[in-house]
């Protein structure tokens, strides 16, 4: 197994062996082929009796084809629900959609994993903060990205104000008009 596949396999594994309703629907296929394949990274895996995934023989000719876009890595961490919409699935029908309910919906226990390590209060007092963290990152974010927004706007001019926009909007629709008539009053007067 090489170290893209092992960096697959095994986070998924234990997200599947966390949720044993994946496994059992994976257990299914067993033996079946998967090729996941985003730009120019693939990675051949087999489903094996268990329902999880072991590396598996890129030569033989996979049963499913899973086409990931460009941005998946931003879209895994940020839309997990986008990235799977945007995924192209091709092969064995029941397979796929197989593959794609349990993709869509494993979960990572993130505070019960930190709790085998810290134990269980300070596994949720660190969930607690990193979450805050999170929601103070993202908002002071989206703050600075409006204050950013507004000095291009109102105080530096380098982009127009929405109201600027609608009204030069507003004049190219009149000129238009005022154009429309020009023309039938000169057609008029050549007939």
């Amino acid at each position: 197994m090489n170290l893209l596949e092992r960096l697959v396999v095994v986070p998924v594994n234990h997200l599947i062996g966390d949720s044993p309703w994946a496994g059992e629907r994976l257990r299914q296929h067993a033996g079946a082929h998967v090729r996941i394949q985003a730009g120019g990274l693939r990675i051949s895996l087999q489903i094996d009796a268990a329902g999880f995934l072991q590396a598996g023989d890129a030569s033989i000719s996979p049963d499913v084809c899973i086409e990931l876009p460009g941005d998946f890595p931003a879209r895994a961490m940020v839309d997990r629900s986008s990235l799977m919409s945007a995924a192209r699935l091709s092969g064995a029908a029941d397979i796929a959609e197989t593959l794609a309910f349990v993709f869509r919906n494993l979960r990572w226990d993130m505070e019960g994993d930190l709790a085998s390590l810290v134990g269980d209060i300070p596994a949720r007092r660190l969930m607690r903060s990193g979450a805050a963290l999170f929601s103070a990152a993202r908002d002071g974010g989206q703050r600075m990205a409006e204050n950013m927004l507004e000095f291009a706007t109102e105080e530096s001019g380098l982009l127009a104000s929405p109201a600027e926009i609608k009204a030069f909007l507003g004049e190219v629709d009149v000129l238009r008009d005022d154009l429309a008539r020009l023309d039938k009053r000169l057609s008029r007067l050549t007939d």
